[in-house]
């Protein structure tokens, strides 16, 4: 089924639920929103002033209990009315001290008034609902919230703001063009004249529908590095400087280090940041063969998380000759998903080489001291060039990223508009070809919302915290 905004039967309920997240702060905020949001605030809010609540305006006051009559706590509280709000309804928010048991109290008496709690993601359905925000803004809310890296930000940062919806409505504006002179081609099949320009029209396609669509498709391909990260395992035997190297590049003393073989027994995770690309690095136990039973737990551990790895940090000690371990470990790993790191190179001043590269089977390498830093750039580059195939930092700021859903709906539509492409040099009836022209159309559509099924939407917006 798919849903309407301007459907009659949509939930005309007001609204409620606490839009601050839990745990100390400053400020916590009671949103609420429809027609009841004024009643509400009026049932319960006292303000200092005799003066007329304007809308947009903070005004100060209390909360209070009407049973009791007692008061709950002093707020600031705002109106916005209709349609210039977040949900293009009436929408009252109430700031007040970021306390559990306040927040809960004044929500309490929110619910009381008639409102319910809101679902998750309700405030932005109804921002997208009531025509303010498409789907594809809607769904930049929630990665706006997620994002861990700059990069991430301003990938949704540019989505929130409609880039991708301005791309997709010029792809868009070229099918209904085409899809007009197809219509004018079925109502006057015997004119003698030539309605179909078939050279101009596979001129247009190229153009203005498989360049833009292919464009945006490589692009999602790239932004999903950027949006949704990547997991780098740290792998290798004892003392190796494994724990060290996590730290390092946290620049914190994440992970225990000591001489002592075996310290590490279970998998630290961690997030960094490398050249906008959010990294889950993770720490595991060194691999041996004599480990006692709470380490081999570590080891089993380290083994599942190499298999799901993005990328495997395969470290060896550079001041030793290389062991047959690491001879097995070297040849046990995809030389896709691998780099070896050869560490402790200050151990070694005159800079010999104690490794026989020969072993290494063209992976490629990086020289680093996770003790003193040196090397940790040239290992972020190389970490950033294998996961990326590129050279230098992507921008994604000057692009628009689809996400994988859109992505899907992207590549429908690519290929109906290829099979457009093909029915033209085919020359059938434009009726047929017609098909296509909507095919890619409805494609669109579910980017931006206007032919998504409820089901979908209703996934889309359960991604959402509560009171978003």
């Amino acid at each position: 089924m798919t849903i309407s905004r301007q459907s009659p039967e949509r939930d005309s309920a007001t609204i409620a639920a606490i839009a601050t997240p839990p745990g100390g702060g400053g400020i916590g905020i009671i949103r609420i929103s429809g027609t009841g949001a004024r009643p509400a605030l009026s049932a319960i809010f006292h303000p200092k002033s005799t003066r007329e609540t304007r809308s947009h305006q903070l005004t100060y006051g209390w909360i209070i209990d009407p049973a009791s009559n007692r008061p709950v706590d002093e707020v600031m509280a705002v109106i916005m009315t209709a349609p210039n709000s977040y949900t293009r309804e009436d929408v009252v928010e109430i700031q007040c001290h970021s306390s559990y048991l306040v927040l809960q109290n004044i929500l309490a008496l929110v619910l009381k008034t008639g409102a319910r709690l809101a679902e998750p993601g309700e405030f932005t359905k109804r921002a997208f609902l009531n025509g303010r925000i498409d789907l594809s803004q809607a769904e930049a809310v929630v990665e706006l919230l997620q994002a861990k890296t700059g990069e991430g930000h301003q990938i949704a940062v540019s989505q929130l703001r409609g880039g991708l919806y301005e791309k997709i409505l010029k792809i868009r504006e070229t099918l209904a063009g085409i899809r007009a002179i197809l219509e004018v081609a079925i109502d006057f099949p015997d004119e003698d004249v030539e309605i179909i320009n078939v050279v101009a029209m596979r001129e247009n396609i190229t153009a203005y529908l498989l360049t833009p669509l292919q464009a945006m498709i490589e692009s999602a391909d790239r932004g999903k590095i950027y949006r949704e990260g990547i997991s780098v395992v740290i792998l290798g035997r004892p003392n190796v400087g494994k724990s060290s190297l996590l730290n390092s590049l946290l620049k914190e003393d994440r992970a225990i280090v000591t001489e002592i073989p075996g310290t590490t027994r279970d998998i630290i995770e961690e997030y960094l940041d490398i050249k906008g690309i959010p990294v889950r690095i993770i720490d595991t136990a060194g691999i041996r063969e004599n480990a006692e039973a709470v380490e081999k737990i570590g080891i089993r551990k380290a083994r599942e998380k190499q298999q799901d790895a993005d990328l495997i940090l395969l470290l060896l000690d550079g001041s030793n000759k290389l062991p047959p371990e690491d001879l097995d470990f070297i040849a046990s790993i995809d030389p896709q998903k691998a780099l070896i790191v050869i560490n402790k190179i200050d151990l070694v001043p005159d800079h010999s080489e104690t490794l026989d590269h020969a072993s290494f089977k063209n992976r490629p390498v990086v020289k680093i001291s996770a003790k003193t830093g040196a090397g940790l750039p040239q290992l972020e580059e190389a970490i950033f060039t294998l996961v990326t195939g590129e050279q230098k930092k992507w921008e994604p700021g000057h692009d628009c990223v689809p996400n994988v859903r859109q992505r899907n709906s992207l590549n429908q539509a690519l290929a109906a508009s290829r099979r457009l492409l093909r029915a033209l040099s085919e020359n059938l009836p434009p009726d047929l070809i017609a098909i296509e022209v909507q095919s890619a159309l409805d494609s669109l559509g579910d980017i931006v919302g206007e032919t998504t099924t409820e089901d979908i939407l209703d996934l889309i917006f359960e991604k959402f915290c509560i009171g978003k």
